[in-house]
């Protein structure tokens, strides 16, 4: 379905996927944390399609760092938990840049900061749910 070509960066290849996400198309989509992108195959594709980062490690609006959870909308707007930048990025369908949605405010315990975000979810009210992994809570986010 992805990858499946040895470890590497090639667009048919993947370096330690972490999460996968399906959305109703049969598109899957990867996260690629080595590589420091997220990666989207169509059904039936031979290579993917780099839908975030893929500018290798970085803490700019154009990289992720060792990203994890991904969440995609019906509009094609792919959510990330860029782990080790300790916040959520949100790609618009098409985009080269992404913004920062969640942490603007460092590393830490507090409500408003993450450490090391894993995985995230959104409930039918737009709410965005993150697995904030090193404070060992679950943290809920109206981000409309």
């Amino acid at each position: 379905v992805a990858g499946g070509n040895g470890k590497g960066n090639g667009l048919d290849q993947l370096s330690n996927p972490t999460y996968v996400f399906v959305d109703r198309d049969h598109s899957v989509y990867v996260s690629d944390t080595w590589n420091h992108r997220v990666m989207k195959w169509e059904e039936g594709a031979k290579q993917g399609i780099v839908v975030a980062g893929g500018q290798g490690e970085g803490n700019s609006l154009t990289q992720l760092n060792h990203p994890q959870g991904v969440v995609v909308d019906q509009l094609g707007t792919v959510y990330v938990a860029d782990c080790w930048n300790h916040r959520i990025m949100r790609w618009s369908k098409g985009a080269t840049r992404g913004n920062v949605i969640v942490r603007e405010n460092g590393i830490g315990a507090q409500s408003n900061k993450l450490n090391y975000p894993t995985g995230l979810s959104f409930d039918r009210h737009g709410n965005l749910y993150v697995v904030d992994y090193g404070n060992a809570r679950i943290q809920k986010f109206n981000i409309a």
